[in-house]
C-alpha cells in the first residue's frame, strides 16, 4: 500500500476532500434513516382540518363533482362557483390516502389554479395555493408540473399578502418546491425567494407560521450537488443565528438541521458557519437536540484542525460522555492534533469509545474504529499508550473479521501505527503478545490472502515486520521487568504522523 493511499484514511495526514465528503455522506444517510420525522421531511401535504367534516351539503356536493366539472367551474367568472370548484379540488388533494394528483394534473386544472393566485380574492387565493401545495408535495414530476405551470413567481408575490393565511400557504408551497432538489431550489433563489422569506421572521409572527418559514430555510440549505450559492448562505446564516435562540423546540430542531446541511458542504462552508458566530450556541444543543446537533458538530470536526479547535473551545467534549452513553448515537469524533487528542483523553472519552468499539452496533463500532485510527496517527506515544491500556486491542482486532474492506484497512492501519510506535519505544514484545492472545495475529495472517491488494500487502508487512523470526531481536531493548505497553514520554513522533 502506498503512503498516500494509506494516509488518506486519517484526518491530519494527506487529508483527501473526496474521502471526507464520502464519510460525511455516509453519516448523513444513516442519520436520515434513523430520524425521519416531520421536521426534516422535504415536502409536506396539508390535510383537511377536522372541523371541515361539518361543511355544508353544498361543499360536500362540490367534492363529488367530476374532474371535468371542477375544472369547468374553476374557470367560471362567478366568484362563488369558482371558489367552490377550487375548494373541491383542494379537498381531493388533501386526502391522506392516495390523493389523485396525477388525475388532477391530467384534467388540465394546473393553469387554472395558477391563474387563481392572481385573483384579488383571498379565499380563492388561499384555496388555490393550498391545492397547489399538495400537488407539489408529490413526486418530483408532480412538483415540476407545478413549476412549469408558472406558479413560483405568483407564490413569491403572495409572500407580500396582507392576509396571513394566504402568505403562510405560499410559504408552504415554496417549501415543497424548494425541497424537491437543487434545481428547483436554485430556480426559486434566482427569482428572489430569500429576502421576502427572511423578512417574515418577526417576533410577532404566529408560531406555526414561523415554524413553516424555518422549515423552508432548511430546504434552502439542503442538497450539496451543487450546494446553495454562497450569497444565499451568507443571507441565511444571520437568520439561523437569530433562530437558534428561539424557545420553540420545533424551530430549534429545524435551525440545527439547516446548520448541519451547511456544514456538510466542505471546509469553506464550515468556515462560513464558524464565522457567523453560531458555534458557541450550537454546541450546548448537543445535550438537547442530540441527533441534529451531533450531525452539525460532527461535520465541523471533520474540517481542519483549526475548525475542530473552535468546537473544542466551546467545551463540546463535556457533552460527549452522555452522547457516547446513548446506545443509539453514532460516534463521529475525529481526533485532530496532539493537543486535541489530549482533550479527548482528559474528558475521559477513551474508555467510552473503547466500550462502543466492543459493544456497540456495527455502525457505531465503525465510527469508533475511525476515531481510534485517527488517534494513532495524531497522538504522542503516551497518548496512544492510554488507548492500548484502556483495552482497545481485542475489540479492534475483532473488526478484522468483518466483510467491509474499508473497515479492515482502517483497523490494519491503526494496528500498524501502534506496533511501529511500540517498536520505537521498546514495548513491542508485550504488544505482540496481546495481539496474538486476542486472535488478532490469526486474523492478520488470514488477511494475507485477501482479494484487496492494499489489505493483503499491509497484512504481509505487519507479519513480516513485527511477528517474524527477528521480532525478539527488535525488542531486546525492552526492560525485563516492564509490564504492559509502556511508552517513553520523552520520545516524540512527528506531529504529521508516521511515514510509512
Amino acid at each position: 500500500m502506498s503512503e498516500m493511499s494509506r494516509s488518506r484514511m486519517f484526518k491530519n495526514q494527506g487529508k483527501d476532500p473526496d474521502e471526507m465528503r464520502r464519510r460525511r455522506t455516509e453519516v448523513t444517510v444513516e442519520l436520515r434513516k434513523s430520524k425521519r420525522d416531520e421536521h426534516i421531511l422535504k415536502k409536506r401535504n396539508v390535510p383537511i382540518n377536522e372541523k371541515e367534516s361539518t361543511d355544508s351539503e353544498d361543499s360536500e356536493r362540490g367534492v363529488h363533482q367530476s374532474l371535468e366539472q371542477i375544472v369547468e367551474n374553476a374557470k367560471s367568472t362567478n366568484v362563488e362557483t369558482k371558489l367552490q370548484a377550487v375548494q373541491a379540488a383542494r379537498k381531493l388533494l388533501s386526502s391522506d390516502r392516495n390523493p389523485p394528483i396525477d388525475d388532477l394534473i391530467r384534467s388540465g386544472i394546473l393553469p387554472v389554479l395558477v391563474s387563481c393566485l392572481e385573483i384579488q380574492n383571498s379565499s380563492i387565493q388561499f384555496e388555490a395555493a393550498w391545492a397547489l401545495t399538495n400537488i407539489a408535495s408529490g413526486t418530483s414530476k408532480q412538483t415540476q408540473a407545478v413549476v412549469e405551470a408558472g406558479a413560483v413567481p405568483h407564490f413569491l408575490n403572495l409572500l407580500q399578502s396582507k392576509h396571513e393565511n394566504v402568505c403562510e400557504q405560499a410559504v408552504w408551497a415554496l417549501g415543497n418546491i424548494i425541497g424537491d432538489g437543487p434545481q428547483c431550489r436554485d430556480f426559486a433563489i434566482r427569482l428572489g425567494v430569500v429576502k421576502p422569506l427572511l423578512a417574515l421572521i418577526d417576533p410577532n409572527i404566529h408560531i406555526t407560521f414561523l415554524r413553516n418559514v424555518t422549515w423552508v430555510m432548511v430546504n434552502l440549505c439542503r442538497n450539496k450537488d451543487p450546494p446553495p450559492p454562497i450569497d444565499t448562505i451568507q443571507e441565511i446564516l444571520p437568520a439561523l443565528c437569530l433562530l437558534i435562540h428561539h424557545s420553540d423546540t420545533n424551530i430549534l430542531v429545524d435551525t440545527v438541521w439547516a446548520l448541519s446541511y451547511l456544514t456538510d458542504g466542505g471546509n469553506d462552508q464550515i468556515q462560513m458557519v464558524i464565522d457567523s458566530g453560531v458555534v458557541p450556541y450550537l454546541v450546548p444543543l448537543l445535550s438537547h437536540i442530540e441527533t441534529a446537533a451531533l450531525r452539525a458538530v460532527g461535520n465541523i470536526v471533520t474540517g481542519t484542525d483549526e475548525q475542530t479547535q473552535v468546537v473544542l473551545n466551546c467545551k463540546a467534549l463535556e457533552h460527549f460522555p452522555s452522547l457516547l452513553s446513548h446506545s443509539k448515537e453514532k460516534i463521529n469524533k475525529a481526533t485532530g492534533n496532539q493537543q486535541q487528542v489530549q482533550a479527548v483523553i482528559d474528558a475521559k472519552l477513551i474508555s467510552l469509545i473503547v466500550h462502543h468499539l466492543n459493544k456497540g452496533e456495527y455502525q457505531t463500532q465503525k465510527e469508533a474504529a475511525w476515531a481510534i485510527s485517527n488517534l494513532t496517527i495524531s497522538g504522542r506515544p503516551e497518548q496512544v499508550g492510554v488507548v492500548v491500556e484502556a483495552g482497545v486491542l481485542p475489540p479492534f482486532c475483532k473488526l478484522l473479521t468483518v466483510k467491509d474492506p474499508q473497515v479492515i484497512q482502517v483497523v490494519l492501519d491503526g494496528i500498524n501505527n501502534i506496533l511501529k510506535m511500540a517498536q520505537s519505544q521498546g514495548g513491542l514484545e508485550h504488544l505482540c503478545e496481546q495481539i496474538e492472545e486476542c486472535g488478532g495475529l490469526d486474523s492478520i495472517e488470514i488477511l494475507q490472502n485477501h482479494e484487496n491488494e492494499d489489505i493483503y500487502k499491509l497484512a504481509y508487512e505487519i507479519i513480516d515486520n513485527y511477528f517474524g523470526d527477528d521480532t525478539e531481536d527488535i525488542a531486546l531493548g525492552q526492560d525485563e521487568n516492564q509490564q504492559g505497553f509502556q511508552f517513553d514520554p520523552e520520545a516524540r513522533i512527528p506531529s504529521e504522523g508516521f511515514r510509512f
